[in-house]
């Protein structure tokens, strides 16, 4: 039995281990697209059946009318963009600090940063509602996305790629007359652009998937984020076909993102933990 032939039979056992992983994963998400497509007489029918005899769009005409979803579509979108893309780029100037500078104490914040990482949202959640409440943020953007702006865990990847690069790089740009802020936007940013995709990705689906805290500081109708609006939703309908099909529109946005940058997400989840 050749060498080849022995590795193909060893690796069996992991790929059927895998499979069957990806389908504990994927199953319930097809099985969500299809019931958000059928019928409530289809939804209702015992025993159930995995695939539909008969498709409708009328799940998401019923939900649009019933609750204001477009409106919660609207609001995660300014909540996932405010709250991830100007936390990425501060918290990649204090992996960049961390990573390239030298300045006493250097060591001991880095590691105060870090420790925030093991101290719960539920131990600082009535604490930040309160601040928020007393700076006149409750109940708008500001309060959603400006307590969200810093991240432990963007500041720890982001300098473990920045401190894999090469010094001679920075040298040569200040040879060449740049800035400390030209050389890492101009030269070190582009160079970590699958780590900074990986935390992009992870901001974004962290703050469209986030429950607790919109739940918190907002009680407007007109401010709920499509997570906690469908929450409340479901809890009060038995309207199976729309609450199938309100998890479908939740989904799919998450879907696309994760396809489009799942060659850096791969790859910036990889070598982010290389060196840190």
């Amino acid at each position: 039995m050749s060498y080849k032939t022995k590795k193909r039979l060893v690796n069996i056992p992991i790929l059927i281990v895998l499979i069957i992983f990806g389908a504990v994963i994927i199953v319930p998400i097809i099985w969500i697209t299809i019931c958000a497509f059928r019928p409530q007489t289809e939804l209702m029918q015992y025993p159930p059946k995995f695939f539909a005899t008969e498709l409708t769009l009328g799940n998401f005409s019923a939900i649009s009318q019933r609750i204001k979803i477009w409106t919660y579509v609207g609001n995660s979108v300014i909540y996932c963009l405010g709250s991830t893309v100007p936390s990425v780029f501060l918290n990649a100037l204090a992996g960049y600090a961390f990573a390239r500078m030298r300045f006493k104490g250097k060591n001991i914040l880095f590691i105060l940063v870090l420790a925030t990482m093991m101290i719960p949202f539920q131990v600082i959640m009535v604490p930040l509602f309160l601040e928020v409440y007393k700076f006149g943020m409750y109940d708008n953007f500001a309060g959603l996305i400006i307590p969200n702006l810093g991240a432990a865990i963007t500041v720890f990847m982001l300098r473990a790629s920045f401190s894999m690069l090469p010094k001679e790089l920075e040298e040569a740009a200040r040879i060449d007359g740049l800035t400390e802020f030209g050389i890492f936007a101009k030269i070190m940013l582009p160079l970590v652009k699958p780590t900074l995709v990986t935390v992009i990705v992870l901001g974004i689906n962290g703050a469209w998937n986030d429950l607790m805290w919109p739940l918190l500081v907002t009680s407007n109708t007109n401010m709920r984020t499509l997570t906690n609006g469908l929450a409340l939703f479901i809890d009060s309908s038995l309207q199976y076909g729309t609450a199938f099909a309100g998890a479908f529109i939740s989904i799919c946005p998450m879907f696309v993102l994760y396809i489009i940058g799942q060659k850096y997400f791969v790859e910036g989840t990889a070598t982010s933990g290389l060196k840190g």
